[in-house]
């Protein structure tokens, strides 16, 4: 299948380069010096154990467009929430019908939102597991093996659509798992989606508000009953949203952080901390605003959050 991978950074730069190392045909879209880095010297991912360097067509967008490229078969979505504005007049130009668009993104709901604005295209949802981020110029670091990858269709999917889709999906599986990524084609992608928000969600909130790191969170840590509280209110609100979530998410997610290293952080925190545009409205407001409209309390939540604002966040 052709793959366009939309952003270059620890998402989409993995997700590139697994993909083009095990021979699929992939097309990358970054910008800056990182994207002529990558046109120059080819794009590396550097493991703990390992680096390897892909060859791969690399544009930004314009040039995409310009180029003509042919119609992709699918489209991964791995641009900051904030970004993502810029992103729907290129998916409208450079998606055919049958392209499958498939959002990684860390903010619940993305893939509903996007197809708002893309009525006559195919979005799915997805969401990734990856310690991951840009490096040097050109170059992808990756702090541990973790590397899934989960996708599917929504609930209320036309059944035109998903018979289009399914197929697709399928291949989609089978080329991943081929390129060493743990793949997942789920059939409940909303919960799955919401699954992983609870990690995020609390781990980057309070990292952006306290300067945490996996240390502070993990046993012992002077933040982990913090992040036990917002995990647990984020569980709240997918009981009132009828989100079916496993009975022990919160050991699960504590598992996932006590399994971390001591210096781990999410991409939001470093976002703030190097005075960049953050993900802080999706991953942090907004989880005050889904608690009001499914009418639950988030003490937790609204202190943190009093803290980002006092930090003009």
């Amino acid at each position: 299948m052709k793959y366009l991978i939309l952003g270059a950074g620890g998402t989409g730069g993995a997700i590139a380069g697994f993909l083009a190392r095990s021979g699929q045909d992939v097309t990358l879209i970054a910008r800056g010096p990182h994207l002529e880095a990558i046109r120059q010297q080819g794009l590396t991912v550097d493991l703990p154990e390992e680096s390897f360097t892909v060859r791969l067509p690399a544009y930004d967008m314009a040039d995409y467009l310009q180029a003509g490229a042919g119609r992709p078969d699918i489209i991964f979505v791995c641009f900051k929430g904030y970004s993502l504005a810029e992103a729907v007049p290129f998916l409208e130009q450079a998606a055919g019908e049958r392209t499958l668009i498939i959002p990684i993104l860390n903010i619940y709901g993305t893939g509903s939102r996007l197809q708002e604005k893309l009525p006559d295209r195919i979005v799915t949802d997805g969401c990734i597991y990856i310690l991951s981020q840009k490096g040097e110029l050109g170059h992808i670091r990756m702090g541990g093996k973790i590397f899934r990858l989960v996708y599917g269709l929504r609930r209320n999917a036309a059944a035109e659509v998903a018979s289009l889709a399914e197929p697709v999906l399928q291949r989609l599986t089978e080329e991943l798992t081929q390129a060493g990524v743990k793949a997942t084609y789920s059939r409940q992608i909303e919960a799955d989606c919401f699954r992983k928000f609870t990690l995020i969600s609390p781990m980057a909130s309070l990292g952006a508000a306290y300067g945490t790191k996996g240390a502070d969170l993990q046993p012992g840590g002077a933040y982990r009953e913090k992040f036990i509280a917002l995990v647990q209110e984020l569980l709240d609100i997918a009981a009132a949203m009828k989100i079916k979530l496993p009975e022990n998410m919160l050991e699960i997610n504590l598992k996932i952080i006590d399994d971390m290293g001591a210096d781990a952080t999410s991409s939001m925190q470093r976002d703030v901390a190097a005075g960049r545009p953050s993900e802080v409205e999706g991953l942090s407001y907004e989880v005050i605003r889904m608690a009001q409209r499914a009418g639950v309390q988030v003490p937790a939540y609204e202190e943190v959050g009093e803290v980002l604002r006092g930090k003009g966040l």
